[in-house]
C-alpha cells in the first residue's frame, strides 16, 4: 500500500541513488543561500518547484555552457529554470548567490575570502 511511510522510504532510496553533478550546491552553500531566496507566498498556489534543484540547474548551465533547451532531465523543466533565473536576476540575487558561493569556496580551500589581486588583459 502507498502510505506516507512507504513514500518516505521510496524518497530515501531515490535520493541515495541519485549521483548528482559536480556543480550541485553543497549543504554549507545551501545554508547560506536559503535566506536570500524569495519566501513561499502566503496566498495563492503552493510552490511545487524545489529551489535547490533550480540553483543546481543554473550552476550546471553556467559551468557546462549548455543551452536552455538542452538542460538534462535531472533538473526541473527549462521553462521553470528560466523563470527563476529571470526572477533572481531582477532582484540582483544571482550575483549575490554567486559571490557567496565563491567566498565559501575560497574559505574551504584555505584561501583569503576576498582576492588580493586582479588580472587585466587586453589585446
Amino acid at each position: 500500500m502507498w502510505t506516507q511511510e512507504n513514500r518516505s522510504k521510496h524518497q530515501q532510496v531515490r535520493t541515495s541513488l541519485k549521483r548528482g553533478y559536480p556543480t550541485d550546491v553543497k549543504d554549507e552553500e545551501w545554508r547560506l543561500i536559503t535566506p536570500l531566496l524569495p519566501k513561499q507566498a502566503k496566498t495563492g498556489r503552493p510552490r511545487k518547484t524545489d529551489l535547490r534543484a533550480v540553483i543546481n540547474a543554473l550552476r550546471y548551465m553556467v559551468r557546462s555552457g549548455c543551452e536552455w533547451r538542452m538542460l538534462p532531465n535531472d533538473f526541473p523543466p527549462y521553462q521553470t529554470v528560466y523563470y527563476w533565473f529571470r526572477r533572481l536576476m531582477r532582484r540582483m540575487l544571482f550575483r549575490t548567490i554567486h559571490d557567496l558561493a565563491l567566498m565559501l569556496d575560497r574559505l574551504c580551500n584555505e584561501r583569503e575570502v576576498l582576492p588580493s589581486a586582479g588580472v587585466v588583459d587586453s589585446q
